[in-house]
């Protein structure tokens, strides 16, 4: 009588939840839709479902390439740019992942600037900038290669770049097409743009998701889980974009839901996700070396001391996607 009671009760308990694997990942901006896969995967629960539980943390003053450097997130999403040059600066990083397939950045004027016909135009003119060395290199191959001289006038002021140039107080600026580029439409501006790859520039793959030597090879299992999870995050959101960006906007706090929905439309239309039969977040070998040369060139990756680097010659240590054959 005692057994069966005593049966009877632990029948009776709860059964104890597995425990899930801790895991963190840092942002590079504030919540956007190039962040779409993260968010579809933890709210739908893929990475419950590789037993994980995932704290996206919100973005900070510190770069996400800098907390993942230092051990304080376990992976990170990185600009290109971002990864590259924390990359050739001696970070430990390696590059798991490229979201976008293609470059979604352009250079924009307004249209009705009757003295901005093409890139050599833009020679003398004044430009709303970001503050980085890329901006120089970019804009500067843009014009040369256009036949122009490379010369123009620089005032830095971050985001207000865009209210600058819609009111005419700059001639042109830097955008990303799925963002700004749709916000601009959303507000009826008139603007036109040049594409970046038109003019000699790399089409580089953007929306790198990075990770520390060591935690690749201590914890490989966590990594492929993670990443297995991400990539049917955004595999999902690229089926079903108008799904995804209502998941969005229901984790975040977006002043316009409209530009959400746009911006997914727009990536969905440009194939930024996903391009041809290649699976979604692969790294193109060939892509990525070429922007890294291109950089390189440019003056524009130093190392820790400042120093400008020459071309090593293959870069194909800088990334690994071994996780996708598991």
């Amino acid at each position: 009588m005692i057994r069966t009671t005593l049966m009877a009760t632990l029948l009776a308990l709860p059964l104890p939840a597995w425990a899930e694997t801790p895991v963190t990942i840092a942002l590079d901006w504030t919540l956007n839709t190039n962040h779409v896969g993260l968010i579809v995967a933890r709210d739908r629960g893929l990475y419950a479902d590789e037993g994980l539980e995932v704290e996206i943390l919100p973005y900070s003053d510190t770069s996400s390439a800098a907390l993942v450097a230092a051990g304080r997130a376990d992976f990170g999403y990185l600009t290109s740019l971002g990864f590259l040059s924390a990359k050739a600066g001696g970070a430990d990083l390696t590059a798991l992942w490229a979201t976008m397939q293609h470059e979604t950045g352009r250079l924009v004027y307004n249209t009705d600037n009757a003295a901005i016909a093409r890139p050599a135009d833009l020679s003398g003119k004044t430009y709303a900038g970001f503050g980085s060395a890329w901006e120089a290199a970019l804009i500067g191959t843009m014009i040369a290669n256009d036949g122009g001289q490379p010369a123009w006038d620089t005032v830095t002021l971050g985001t207000g770049a865009y209210e600058a140039l819609a009111s005419g107080a700059v001639d042109f600026t830097l955008e990303v097409a799925t963002w700004e580029g749709v916000n601009g439409e959303l507000l009826g501006r008139r603007q036109s743009a040049f594409r970046y790859a038109d003019y000699g520039i790399p089409d580089q793959q953007n929306g790198y998701i990075g990770t520390q030597a060591t935690m690749l090879a201590g914890q490989p299992d966590t990594v492929a889980a993670f990443m297995r999870a991400t990539q049917d995050g955004y595999a999902w959101a690229a089926d079903h974009p108008q799904e995804a960006a209502e998941i969005l906007i229901a984790a975040g706090d977006f002043p316009n839901p409209d530009l959400v929905r746009g911006s997914m439309q727009a990536i969905a239309d440009g194939g930024y996700l996903r391009d041809g039969d290649l699976p979604v977040g692969q790294i193109d070998p060939g892509r990525f070396a070429a922007m890294a040369q291109f950089l390189f060139e440019s003056g524009v990756l130093k190392d820790a001391a400042g120093s400008t680097l020459e071309w090593p010659g293959d870069v194909s240590g800088w990334y690994d996607q071994g996780w996708m054959a598991d």
